[in-house]
């Protein structure tokens, strides 16, 4: 109904055309087939929401509604590096139109890809993008910025670009348009620079946080990265060794700490994540169960140059322990921490 009421607004308003994140939940309730889209795009498959659909399969198969109910003649846009998208291809009718993409760090070419990445590099400005020689390269003049950092905003500004090459949006538009894009409130959001870089991200899958510490990897260079995080409870327990994995590989310091709990236990869940940073093998583990006191700690162990990373919660303004959802902001617990240091 939320879809229903917006589109009617927007319609009321002379709009014409839509750009709508679909949930998998609600592709697999039959949005799709609802609500036909002329253009269906696909980044990648992550574990994140696979326990809402009961399997990997599942998961997939609700995806892939988007693509197998495109009409005759219209797109889809692909990564070329993700095996899943292999598997979307093969379901997708044979007259929709394929337009392909690549970040080489997603993996290596498995289908020819219309529109790759050469270089990609990371400052604390954001993402510059060299691309390979190829039509669609071309029409965007070889070169694409984004104000986000880090490798997987790339890959995104790719996909974009992409689909919007395909609905005949010119290509000078589409370079403004993704350099004009604003960062994204808890998508490696700076809320401070220097001397120490503290960023808050959303990462909570074993897949985002790895990509989360690269792009901290990359602005600290030969300084250290700094990584609070911890795993959220009620679902997916799978996920958590593999999470804290991720970070023990890449960090210099790895703080686990509480996410939302929700009803179970938070030493149990930070146990599990911590088996896991220590299983990494190059992080030093820390772990301070009240998550005000792990960032500070971070802070406090920060040196200049260095790059601290608070993950997992991004924007949200609450934590959930238990039944109760209390009032908490990363963004807002460094920025009160930094002014009382100052």
């Amino acid at each position: 109904q939320g879809y229903l009421d917006a589109f009617e607004q927007a319609a009321g308003a002379g709009c014409r055309d839509a750009a709508v994140e679909v949930t998998s939940q609600a592709l697999a309730q039959g949005y799709a087939k609802r609500w036909r889209f002329d253009l269906a795009v696909f980044t990648n498959l992550s574990r994140d929401h696979v326990s809402q659909h009961g399997s990997w399969e599942h998961y997939l198969a609700s995806k892939a509604q988007l693509f197998v109910h495109l009409g005759p003649g219209q797109s889809a846009v692909l990564n070329a590096a993700d095996e899943s998208a292999l598997l979307i291809d093969r379901v997708t009718p044979e007259d929709v139109k394929r337009v392909w993409y690549r970040v080489p760090s997603r993996g290596p070419e498995l289908c020819a890809s219309d529109l790759t990445a050469r270089e990609v590099r990371v400052s604390i400005d954001g993402t510059q993008i060299a691309l390979e020689p190829s039509p669609l390269a071309d029409a965007l003049g070889g070169n694409l910025r984004t104000q986000l950092i880090g490798e997987v905003f790339a890959e995104n500004a790719l996909a974009a670009a992409a689909g919007a090459l395909a609905a005949g949006v010119d290509g000078a538009t589409v370079v403004r348009g993704i350099a004009e894009c604003p960062g994204v409130p808890g998508r490696f959001e700076l809320v401070a620079r220097a001397p120490v870089a503290i960023a808050v991200d959303y990462a909570h899958t074993p897949d985002a946080l790895a990509r989360t510490c690269d792009a901290a990897r990359a602005l600290a260079g030969r300084a250290r990265v700094i990584v609070v995080f911890g795993a959220g409870g009620g679902a997916d327990p799978e996920k958590r060794e593999p999470m804290g994995r991720a970070v023990g590989q890449r960090a210099d310091v790895a703080v686990v700490t509480n996410d939302n709990p929700r009803r179970e236990d938070p030493k149990a869940i930070a146990k599990a994540v911590t088996r896991g940073a220590e299983r990494g093998g190059r992080a030093y583990v820390v772990v301070e169960l009240d998550r005000r006191a792990a960032i500070r700690q971070a802070l406090e162990r920060a040196r200049a140059g260095d790059v601290v990373v608070i993950a997992g919660k991004g924007h949200e303004r609450g934590q959930t322990i238990g039944a109760e959802t209390l009032p908490f902001s990363d963004a807002e617990e460094v920025q009160q921490l930094l002014g009382g240091h100052g």
